[in-house]
């Protein structure tokens, strides 16, 4: 799956987006797509290095992974990372400051190895525009939770 991105304009300061998106304790109850989220490495802060299984609902089914940040910087941007079914997934959240609003760009790919991953292309084509909508879904919570 090639590189999606989507943006959001929220009408929130980058500090108080930052603060949303980075508070793993209250993503389940900010993001109506996840239904539960675990730590299972970096303590209470975020930081590269922090990890949680993040359990989600997509196309009616239920699925769980291990995400781990590997770059971050602090207020601007930062990098998740994944592996899982013949696929490495990587998402990249990104914040601009706009006037006194944030733009807020989210891009996610999933680049298949070995042979599962190669099935794993072929489905992904498919789930391109469901995954795109997902994505606007988070982004909407986000800005929602953001403007509060």
């Amino acid at each position: 799956m090639s590189m999606i991105t989507v943006t959001r304009e929220i009408a929130a300061p980058p500090e108080r987006v930052w603060s949303v998106i980075t508070d793993l304790d209250r993503t389940a109850e900010v993001i109506r797509g996840i239904t539960q989220l675990e730590r299972v490495a970096g303590g209470t802060g975020f930081e590269v290095g922090t990890s949680w299984r993040e359990t989600r609902v997509m196309l009616g089914k239920s699925a769980t992974e291990t995400m781990s940040v590997t770059a971050i910087v602090p207020g601007q941007s930062y990098t998740t990372e994944a592996d899982s079914h013949g696929t490495h997934y990587r998402s990249i959240f990104t914040l601009t400051a706009k006037g006194d609003n944030t733009l807020l760009a989210m891009g996610f790919e999933g680049k298949p190895h070995g042979k599962v991953g190669r099935v794993a292309a072929l489905i992904g084509k498919l789930l391109e525009g469901p995954t795109r909508r997902m994505l606007r879904r988070d982004l909407d919570d986000i800005a929602a939770a953001a403007e509060r």
